[in-house]
């Protein structure tokens, strides 16, 4: 129990950090949350921003579920049996995301978890995350969509996660994360079906 509390103790308060919030009030003086799709997350900053700032939003929000994973990993790689330690990985990657998406000092309106889910599956599992890169970045090439891209990734997440055998509890946690990011992408998808979302091909103009 208390590996526990400590994954999800220390996976929030990583998550809380963001940086697209930061970087657009240091940067642009303005609030990420109120332009574009309205969250705060590295795709939003890359439409309203540019890929640049988008891309410095990214890299910052998949480092914060390695950082926090290897300390878990640090902590508890010689004291419980390897399937546990990959539950309490998955355990802590997911309220890296749940802090990454619902901060409490922004009224629980953070973004959407994607840059650290790949984040979470670089340190996991490489396989997955090569998998999971892969269908993020040729579906949003050819849709023109991150939106699309990234129910790609989670789509191959998930698969994956069953396909290497994972445990149970590791498949809910996917099933899960799948979940709640599909529902935090409700507006992109709303937007794609009335062909107002931005393209990525309109994004790199910026």
């Amino acid at each position: 129990m208390r590996e526990i509390l400590i994954c999800i103790i220390l996976g929030y308060f990583f998550g809380c950090f963001q940086s697209s919030y930061f970087i657009g009030k240091i940067f642009k003086k303005v609030d990420i949350r109120q332009h574009g799709s309205g969250n705060a997350g590295a795709s939003n900053t890359t439409i309203v921003l540019g890929w640049r700032y988008g891309l410095l939003v990214g890299l910052i929000d998949i480092f914060k579920p390695i950082i926090s994973i290897l300390i878990i990993k640090y902590l508890f790689i010689d004291y419980v049996a390897k399937d546990y330690l990959y539950f309490l990985m998955y355990l802590n990657g997911l309220f890296v995301i749940l802090g990454h998406d619902f901060p409490f000092f922004m009224k629980f309106k953070g973004g959407k978890g994607t840059a650290s889910l790949v984040g979470m599956l670089i340190v996991i599992d490489i396989r997955i995350a090569i998998i999971g890169v892969l269908a993020i970045v040729v579906i949003t090439i050819v849709s023109d969509y991150i939106a699309l891209g990234t129910f790609g990734l989670l789509l191959s997440f998930l698969i994956s996660t069953i396909f290497f055998k994972y445990s149970i509890s590791c498949i809910v946690i996917s099933l899960l994360i799948t979940v709640i990011s599909v529902y935090k992408h409700k507006i992109n998808i709303k937007r794609i079906i009335d062909r107002t979302e931005t393209g990525l091909r309109q994004t790199f103009k910026k």
